[in-house]
């Protein structure tokens, strides 16, 4: 099966764990039966507000993607499949710095069962942080890697580089001007090191860069060498405000090899909210997030015509 992925690719990211029980519904630790199914119809709730962006016809179905975990997913992988969308699962360990199979060994019987079109990942990976880490990451990495290719599955690599603290310092201290100075970058060397390692990526899940000669560099780093010239990226949003996402999207989307995004709290976590808080009933949080994922997709698709 060859590298990459061939089509536009607008996901829905809504796969957070930890962090989601904990920020958005104050749970510390292991949720109880009725936490837990509170977190899950939430986030079936998010899934309603993808379907029902589907069914204005603004976006085409085999365009659209969900990015939903195992644990609180409930029925969403099996809805959105029914309904033809493409599905993406992680297979990582939620809240940890160093990346590890949430499942050990069993991973792929986990894979195997839901059956995804993505299996993703979320890395934290800076060159020039500890070589120890970096080296257990991009050996379990590439476990992964072998076993989906092996398997003809695809794999949706989501890449953070978080700064050190000796790189935060060379920036006063000031994380925009690590993020505009230093860490497309180092974005760079740890998809090139990855790729040295022998771990192949289909999709390349990446922060945004402000500038389109950033976003070109790394596109043209995700396909550097044989074998890779399908290879994708999509922006992720990072709960970042809609005007600094609307700048990520409009510095890569004319960008050739970048297809799309995989966004999440900046499009459903205000609507979440007010549902959670009783400021708008179920109909109304859907239609909100349905709202904000179109308009991401228009913002994209404005900028890609207007240069094209």
């Amino acid at each position: 099966m060859a590298l990459g992925y061939d089509g536009k690719l607008y996901i829905l990211a809504f796969d957070h764990r930890g962090s989601f029980q904990k920020k958005m519904f104050g749970i510390e630790g292991d949720p109880t039966p009725e936490e837990t199914e509170r977190i899950t119809d939430s986030k079936h709730l998010i899934y309603e507000g993808m379907a029902k962006a589907t069914e204005t016809g603004s976006v085409q179905g085999d365009q659209v993607g969900v990015l939903v975990d195992e644990q609180f997913g409930g029925t969403v992988p099996h809805d959105a499949k029914e309904k033809g969308l493409k599905l993406a699962m992680p297979v990582e360990k939620s809240g940890q710095n160093e990346f590890d199979f949430e499942y050990g060994d069993d991973f792929g019987e986990h894979i195997s069962k839901f059956d995804p079109d993505f299996s993703k990942v979320l890395v934290r990976y800076n060159p020039e942080d500890e070589p120890e880490l970096n080296q257990r990451q991009l050996e379990r990495l590439k476990r992964l890697a072998d076993w989906l290719h092996e398997n003809d599955r695809k794999f949706l690599f989501e890449l953070l580089v978080p700064a050190t603290d000796d790189q935060l310092a060379s920036v006063d201290g000031d994380t925009d001007r690590y993020d505009a100075e230093l860490r497309p970058e180092l974005m760079r060397r740890a998809i090139a090191e990855t790729q040295d390692f022998g771990c192949e990526v289909d999709i390349w899940k990446i922060e945004g860069v402000d500038a389109r000669e950033d976003a070109e560099m790394l596109a043209k780093q995700t396909r550097e060498g044989a074998g890779r010239e399908g290879v994708v990226c999509v922006l992720l949003g990072r709960g970042a405000s809609d005007d600094k996402v609307d700048q990520w999207l409009r510095a890569a989307s004319p960008v050739e090899g970048f297809v799309g995004f995989a966004i999440g709290r900046s499009i459903w976590w205000d609507a979440l909210k007010g549902y959670l808080d009783d400021s708008l009933d179920r109909e109304a949080a859907a239609s909100q997030i349905a709202e904000n994922y179109l308009r991401f997709i228009r913002v994209y698709e404005e900028q890609e015509t207007a240069v094209a």
